[in-house]
């Protein structure tokens, strides 16, 4: 069973300036709650109860709101507003918080790598990338789909959803097989390619579920374009032998 779930979150958040000048992407609202907590609710309602989270420099306010404020507590003790904190004392309570931190922005794939020391090497693990915001309001989420999805096929999976074809040079798009209604054996990913090389107009949303070996892949991948790695290419290595799904999810 897939216990952790890892979220990279060491990032700029540049694609959300000027809000995320002085506040990490993690943390922009949403409602009442940040996007991180979402997440880390979606990862708990697959049966995740270890979040693993990448950090950076500026990121405190993602281990502060995943922690107790004895300050904060206090002051609103028995009042109207105590209530308010249920939700996030719940995911205190029940989750177990480790962080490392990414020191220098060198892509998805890298921050993937680093959360080795806390996901481990033997067993399959989720990511969520917080700044996406799955919500599937009449049933399962799309991490607890995929974690099902696991069971079955054993391997690698990525999310997926199909976007205008004027739109695939923003993502990285999948080529593959549909095995079963929404689910494709990959072939091959690229990473934003022009909309007129695209090989689908199928493009992969922040949820993936990772078996442990692709720590290996990533050791062994070139940096790209300023000098990133990304996940994309480990994953491409992954679906040259056949150990990729893609699930559009519900």
């Amino acid at each position: 069973m897939i216990k952790k779930c890892l979220f990279p979150a060491a990032g700029y958040g540049t694609r959300f300036l000027p809000a995320t000048k002085a506040l990490p992407k993690e943390m922009l609202p949403i409602l009442t709650k940040p996007l991180i907590q979402y997440g880390v609710e979606e990862a708990m309602a697959a049966g995740c109860d270890v979040m693993a989270i990448i950090t950076g420099r500026g990121k405190r306010a993602i281990t502060d709101h995943f922690d107790i404020s004895y300050e904060l507590e206090h002051q609103i003790k028995d009042t109207s507003k105590e209530k308010m904190l249920d939700g996030i004392r719940e995911i205190i309570l029940r989750c177990t918080f480790t962080y490392t931190r990414q020191n220098e922005m060198k892509g998805l794939g890298d921050a993937i790598h680093k959360g080795n020391v806390l996901v481990g090497f033997y067993n399959p693990f989720a990511v969520i990338l917080a700044d996406d915001l799955c919500v599937n309001p009449d049933g399962d989420g799309v991490l607890k789909q995929m974690i099902d999805l696991y069971d079955k096929y054993k391997c690698c999976i990525v999310a997926i959803m199909e976007v205008p074809n004027e739109e695939v040079h923003k993502y990285g798009v999948i080529e593959g097989d549909e095995l079963e209604d929404g689910v494709f054996r990959v072939s091959n990913m690229v990473e934003k390619p022009d909309n007129d090389k695209a090989p689908s107009n199928l493009a992969v949303i922040g949820r993936y579920i990772l078996t442990p070996d692709i720590f290996d892949v990533i050791k062994d991948i070139k940096p790209g374009k300023n000098g990133e790695i990304q996940i994309t290419d480990a994953l491409c290595v992954q679906a040259s032998k056949g150990m990729v799904i893609a699930y559009k999810f519900k």
